[in-house]
């Protein structure tokens, strides 16, 4: 039986990138994934193909001084990570909250794949 007190490999790697998200540091974020790394709204639409996409995606992103993902939950199984967060940013809007579900797969190390459900925004009041 495994000791979920420790976490594993591969829980540690989801941990680096989300650390890394939440601090936007973009070199730290990125290596965390493969360089032929998918990403995709779930079920199968991509929204990135490669490192340099996703980093991309990421960068304008990290630039939002509000940006943060609160770790909801998380499920671990084999090569798989289910997170279940609240993403704060600021949307073309204005600022609020959405509820993500993500799903990575990694492989040696690195994320090769994940895939995103994205709730509906919420902005803030005011």
């Amino acid at each position: 039986m495994q000791n979920r007190a420790m976490p594993t490999e591969v829980e540690q790697v989801i941990q680096k990138q989300l650390d890394a998200y939440n601090a936007h540091d973009i070199e730290a974020f990125m290596a965390m994934w493969a360089g032929d790394a998918l990403y995709f709204e779930h079920p199968a639409t991509l929204l990135a193909s490669g490192a340099e996409a996703i980093r991309a995606r990421h960068v304008a992103r990290f630039q939002e001084a509000n940006l943060f993902a609160r770790l909801n939950q998380r499920m671990v199984l084999g090569n798989k990570v289910v997170d279940q967060e609240t993403v704060t940013r600021t949307f073309p809007e204005g600022t609020g909250t959405i509820d993500v579900i993500v799903t990575y797969e990694v492989i040696n190390g690195k994320v090769a794949r994940a895939w995103y459900i994205f709730g509906i925004p919420v902005l803030d009041r005011g």
